[in-house]
């Protein structure tokens, strides 16, 4: 099994974890209500939680650094996460059909995860399989409340989705280097396909909630991310990210 291959792999999927989990913390304190203030600072300890277990089986299985040295300490062109969840949070209805989306993306991947010839992924996928089911199940929860609200509700819905679906699309960036090696491993089934399954998950709900998707076959991906080209918005995001661990890198705590 190739390391380079599943090195790539891990390291896009912890990274988007990473990121995706620090926004959704940036809503404490700032939600709409009380409980989507603990439900969003819930979901982003998880995020972070799986981007930790899979810095962890880089390092315990293929050699890769300490999992908080390599969280904190890479230069912004390291980073591998998709332009999404670099985004800055924006209006609370951004922020709810970026989850939306990416939770969906995200579970799509681990489920593929749980016939994985690579062990720990599939172990990793039937661990955290009750988290992102409570997940979706919030993202369409809550799609579905305010697309049914008020017109005003609807049309901020419709215009987050415009507005992010292109972005969400850049998850699925293939990797010329290594995606035949993976799919040919059965680590994996591919962007491709995972793609597709993203939206058989999506499009049941986007109709519930009377939202119209993109033409799909007229938008551009937001590709780069996966390749170290990142938004203006990474930079200062992993600078205070890391503020704390990089006062003192050899502290123990």
């Amino acid at each position: 099994m190739s390391n380079a291959a599943l090195a790539d792999l891990i390291i896009k999927m912890a990274d988007d974890e990473l990121i995706q989990g620090h926004r959704n913390s940036e809503w404490t304190g700032l939600g709409p209500v009380m409980e989507e203030d603990i439900a969003f600072s819930s979901m982003a300890q998880d995020k972070i939680g799986h981007a930790w277990a899979l810095y962890r089986i880089l390092h315990e299985h293929l050699g890769g650094e300490d999992p908080d040295r390599f969280a904190f300490m890479r230069p912004e062109s390291a980073f591998k996460c998709a332009h999404l969840v670099e985004m800055p949070n924006g209006g609370y209805d951004f922020s709810l059909m970026r989850h939306f989306l990416f939770d969906h993306a995200e579970t799509a991947r681990y489920e593929s995860l749980q016939d994985s010839s690579f062990e720990p992924f599939q172990l990793l996928s039937k661990k955290i399989k009750g988290e992102l089911k409570y997940h979706t199940l919030h993202a369409n929860a809550f799609i579905m409340q305010l697309s049914k609200a008020s017109e005003e509700g609807y049309a901020r819905m419709q215009t987050a989705l415009n507005d992010t679906i292109a972005l969400a699309a850049g998850i699925f960036e293939p990797s010329a280097a290594h995606e035949e090696t993976l799919i040919a491993e059965k680590v994996y089934p591919g962007e491709k396909e995972l793609y597709h399954r993203w939206l058989d998950r999506i499009y049941p709900v986007l109709v519930n909630a009377s939202l119209n998707l993109p033409d799909m076959d007229s938008i551009t991906p937001a590709y780069g991310g996966r390749q170290g080209f990142h938004t203006t918005y990474l930079g200062p995001l992993l600078k205070e990210m890391g503020e704390v661990f990089n006062l003192d890198t050899e502290a123990s705590w």
